[in-house]
């Protein structure tokens, strides 16, 4: 994943450093880069610097959660019934198994070609 980090001063806000995260994702079917897989392994072999991450502000904090919350009720829960060996597959992809299987349902819906095989 190709990510830049960038430091802003805003006083107004929050009276902290904001760091935003800027980041190429890769979609089912794409293939990274080479200087994509090298930025990633560059970044796996780094250590955070925590003195470099400020502190967040109780406000900036709850600003942070009332955020995600906002974002996760953006989509749909769904409650679904797999065969045990389908769902067992997808947990060993590891974490994030459940953003995989959306993808994936999201490519099936837009391609008729892929739903007309499920019929």
């Amino acid at each position: 994943m190709n990510e830049h980090l960038k430091f802003d001063w805003d006083d107004d806000k929050l009276g902290k450093y904001i760091m935003a995260r800027i980041r190429s994702i890769l979609k089912t079917g794409d293939q990274p880069t080479k200087e994509m897989l090298q930025e990633v392994n560059n970044a796996a072999k780094l250590k955070p610097n925590l003195e470099a991450m400020p502190e967040l502000s109780e406000k900036a904090l709850n600003d942070f959660v009332a955020m995600a919350r906002e974002k996760r009720k953006q989509k749909a829960f769904v409650g679904l019934r797999l065969a045990d060996e389908d769902l067992q597959a997808y947990k060993a992809l590891g974490k994030g198994y459940t953003g995989i299987m959306a993808d994936i349902l999201s490519y099936a819906i837009k391609h008729p070609d892929i739903l007309s095989k499920a019929q």
